[in-house]
């Protein structure tokens, strides 16, 4: 997949971008604060319906406008193309593919697939499990197509026995049966997804493991499903309902999965270091990317936000030579022109107080 045309209006700092991009390599380089890593969060929130930053959706709109949105013409390698947008508009969130308004949010991800690391990707290993949990859900996303369905269904369940559960006081059990019997019935088949997907991972995980991260021997995933092996989903929902009652949420199921990352010579995530955590990120990342490519026949959008500040010089060049040996869109934030770059062939942009212009 590849972004032939990025179009952004009032999204933080940039009120109003269009930018041609290369198939290959995009670098774009500005000060600090001039808008660079907004152009990435762009791409990413058409794959994403939501940023790679923290923070509320609302702060992705400019100062003083009343909402923002971003357009995007991109090309398959089956020779497909769509135009894809999405933003807010009136007070609404709002997807659009191929001038229509989109059913879901998941219509508009579907068409678009977008993988970033940038300063806060170590979060990925040492972080909470929601975040690990967003980047196994788009991988299955995109490999599987029924995934979307059970977990709207589990969702779905899972916020009527949440509603039941806050009630306090005495409630009638069998009032919480059906939705059960429905988190069981989806969980299942998000959790043999899941499984598989991490299965699949888990060899091009090796790889870029092997390469990133030498000195800490073979990797491993480990995967937790979110309740006892023992039980079933649905036994491990009975079993908890008192204690549910009385904490007023659902402590078991899919929505408590989590996995993680282990080395022999680092067993466990605490032993790592910040720029070796940044490495896993990035080595999980790849995979990650590598995966969609064997799956889908064609790598995703890469984008990596200030390349040179997170990884050290040889590290980048072997990123940027793995990248350039695929046909992989890349885009690339820097204060300069990265170290990995200086004999690549680039498309270059420069930043500067919320306006982006092409370099010749």
């Amino acid at each position: 997949m590849r972004i032939d045309t990025l179009r952004i209006a009032n999204l933080r700092s940039l009120a109003d971008v269009s930018l041609p991009l290369a198939p290959g390599v995009n670098l774009f380089t500005g000060a600090n604060g001039a808008g660079k890593t907004s152009v990435l969060e762009a791409a990413y929130l058409l794959s994403h319906a939501g940023s790679f930053r923290a923070g509320s959706r609302e702060n992705l709109i400019s100062r003083g406008a009343a909402g923002f949105s971003v357009f995007a013409e991109v090309s398959l390698e089956s020779g497909a193309r769509h135009r894809l947008g999405f933003g807010k508009e009136g007070g609404k969130w709002l997807a659009r593919v191929d001038g229509a308004a989109a059913s879901s949010f998941g219509a508009l991800v579907q068409h678009a697939a977008v993988v970033c690391f940038e300063p806060g990707s170590h979060a990925l290993i040492a972080g909470p499990s929601d975040e690990r949990r967003r980047f196994l859900d788009w991988g299955v996303f995109h490999v599987e197509h029924d995934f979307l369905l059970a977990w709207r269904r589990y969702q779905r369940a899972l916020k009527q026995r949440n509603s039941l559960l806050r009630q306090g006081g005495s409630v009638d059990m069998s009032l919480l049966e059906p939705w059960e019997a429905e988190l069981a019935q989806s969980g299942q088949a998000i959790d043999a997804h899941r499984r598989a997907y991490l299965e699949q991972l888990r060899l091009h995980l090796a790889s870029y493991s092997a390469a990133l991260l030498p000195e800490l021997g073979p990797v491993e995933l480990a995967y937790r499903r979110g309740w006892p092996e023992e039980l079933t989903l649905d036994q491990a929902l009975r079993a908890r309902r008192e204690r549910d009652l009385g904490r007023g949420h659902t402590t078991v199921g899919c929505h408590r999965a989590d996995w993680s990352i282990h080395f022999e010579g680092a067993p466990l995530r605490e032993h790592l270091s910040r720029g070796q955590e940044k490495l896993t990120a990035m080595a999980a990342l790849l995979s990650q990317a590598a995966l969609y490519a064997a799956n889908r026949g064609e790598w995703p959008v890469i984008c990596l936000d200030d390349l040179a500040s997170e990884l050290d010089r040889t590290h980048q060049e072997w990123v940027v030579g793995q990248l350039l040996q695929h046909q992989v869109q890349v885009l690339i934030t820097g204060t300069d022109v990265p170290s990995a770059l200086e004999t690549a062939r680039t498309t270059m942009f420069h930043v500067e107080q919320g306006q982006v212009a092409a370099l010749l």
